[in-house]
């Protein structure tokens, strides 16, 4: 079962359980923010994914000295682990077999235009915070690339192994057709598990052998 919010990872960066409510901008282990830039980037997170929550100056503080904190090679870990599906939303955007809509290549260019810059809200030259905004842009708008990316793992898997032919309609076409035969029968033998095909209540002398 799918989690309301999909994360791309495990284990979710702590966004927003880890934000106390108080002012964070003043810790030693901040890292310089511009409050419009802050602003900036949280229009840009809200026009790819409208039901992101809020982000403001204090929860990056917060998420900035949660990383600190961490040892170095967990630290590099928790922002590796992030670009690394970066990598995959990337290759299902380029791949000729696949057809993303419209607004969801609007949406993935704006995300991947936004990483692609070193002069983003932290300059990707900071050592580890540096790109620490890009991995939480890619966090929380994961949601809406999730269930696309899901499908385009499937695809590929289905593509290697059963190498169907045609191009990429037609693969497309077979892989929704040998899925949903794969579905019909998975619910068809969940219906023998719970179902009897002779009714349980028949007369027993109905089978009596004289």
């Amino acid at each position: 079962m799918r989690m309301p919010h999909p994360i791309p990872t495990a284990e979710a960066l702590p966004f927003d359980h880890l934000y106390s409510g108080m002012p964070a901008r003043h810790s030693a282990d901040a890292v310089p923010l511009a409050d419009a830039a802050v602003v900036h980037f949280d229009q840009l997170l809200h026009e790819i994914h409208a039901d992101a929550p809020r982000v403001d100056t204090d929860r990056l503080q917060q998420l900035a000295a949660w990383l600190l904190k961490l040892p170095t090679d967990e630290a590099r870990d928790v922002i590796d682990a992030r670009l690394q599906r970066l990598l995959e939303l990337r290759a299902m955007l380029a791949d000729a077999d696949w057809d993303s809509d419209a607004a969801t290549r609007a949406r993935a260019d704006k995300l991947l235009a936004y990483i692609d810059r070193e002069d983003d809200l932290i300059t990707d030259r900071v050592p580890l915070l540096g790109q620490l905004d890009d991995v939480l842009l890619i966090e929380l708008t994961w949601p809406v690339f999730a269930d696309e990316v899901d499908d385009y793992h499937d695809f590929c898997a289905y593509r290697q192994v059963e190498q169907p032919s045609g191009g990429g309609p037609e693969r497309r076409t077979a892989w929704v057709r040998d899925r949903l035969a794969e579905l019909a029968l998975w619910q068809h033998m969940l219906w023998v598990r719970e179902h009897h095909y002779v009714p349980w209540n028949l007369p027993l002398a109905l089978f009596r052998v004289s």
